[in-house]
């Protein structure tokens, strides 16, 4: 049984316009809505996961969904809102009218929410939770299907990685948070 998981591709929002705090939460709700760019190629591992897949998966967002029928055309897919990033937390509090980068932005409120602060948002053990509902998830629809690629996001894929390995799955390749990058789990039951 096989089990890639795959990030989506890079998004058609600008990461590295400089906003201030207050528009951060609206850059948010534009990138959870936009699609990905589509790449003039794709990395060979992905297509070649993605094709020889039974089953794919992905989160109900836009990116997710784009990219995965842009890696193969007229994919069918599983699409479930337990498979979502986990989201960034937001306050109402201002921290003046610094302008950064939204990339810089996201880094900042992950660490805050890793640090345990999750206002308007899932918290680390709640999602540590659904991490688990979704990894025997993929695992019970791989006992099926026996080759499964999830087509998610970054944080969300890194943690049903480390889910995957607790459960005794075998890691075939590095984890990657890249755009495009997959990484792939067996296990010969």
């Amino acid at each position: 049984m096989e089990i890639t998981l795959i990030r989506h591709g890079r998004s058609q929002l600008d990461g590295k316009k400089r906003i201030t705090f207050r528009e951060f939460s609206d850059w948010v709700i534009q990138y959870d809505s936009l699609g990905v760019v589509e790449e003039s190629c794709f990395p060979n591992e992905a297509l070649k996961k993605i094709n020889e897949a039974n089953l794919v998966i992905t989160s109900d967002l836009k990116r997710s969904i784009d990219s995965a029928s842009l890696l193969r055309k007229s994919v069918k897919t599983i699409s479930s809102s337990l498979f979502r990033e986990i989201e960034l937390p937001v306050t109402t509090k201002s921290f003046s009218s610094i302008k950064l980068p939204a990339d810089t932005w996201a880094v900042l409120f992950r660490i805050l929410w890793f640090s345990g602060y999750s206002s308007n948002c899932e918290s680390y053990n709640s999602a540590k939770e659904r991490t688990e509902v979704a990894t025997n998830k993929m695992i019970e629809l791989t006992s099926i299907h026996n080759n499964v690629v999830l087509v998610g996001h970054g944080f969300f894929n890194r943690l049903i990685a480390k889910e995957l390995q607790n459960k005794g799955w075998k890691r075939e390749t590095k984890i990657t948070s890249k755009h495009w990058g997959t990484t792939t789990f067996t296990n010969h039951l």
